[in-house]
């Protein structure tokens, strides 16, 4: 079986460290049902703290694959720069 997009994966349990905490605060805590923004404000805040303390492995795997993504987009402008400098070092005569 594929291995699901590590971007993917972190991006769901952060929104899972969002949400479950708002809905636990609006179901449960009737005062926040008229605050909502209050208990958005709390949801966020237990989110990032979910999120630090339980979604380093998720983060580093995201991280890790953008950092190769971006590698090969560079690599591949860096062979192109490469290439017009040679053209452009080259003498008038020996250009096509």
């Amino acid at each position: 079986m594929k291995k699901p997009a590590p971007l993917l994966v972190y991006t769901v349990l952060r929104l899972l460290a969002f949400f479950v905490p708002l809905a636990i605060l609006w179901f449960f805590f009737p005062i926040f049902r008229e605050f909502w923004w209050l208990a958005a404000i709390f949801a966020a805040l237990i989110g990032a703290s979910i999120s630090m303390l339980f979604l380093r492995t998720p983060l580093s795997d995201a991280s890790a694959r953008l950092h190769e993504r971006r590698q090969g987009k560079v690599s591949g402008q860096q062979a192109d720069a490469d290439a017009e400098d040679e053209l452009v070092d080259r003498s008038p005569d020996e250009r096509p």
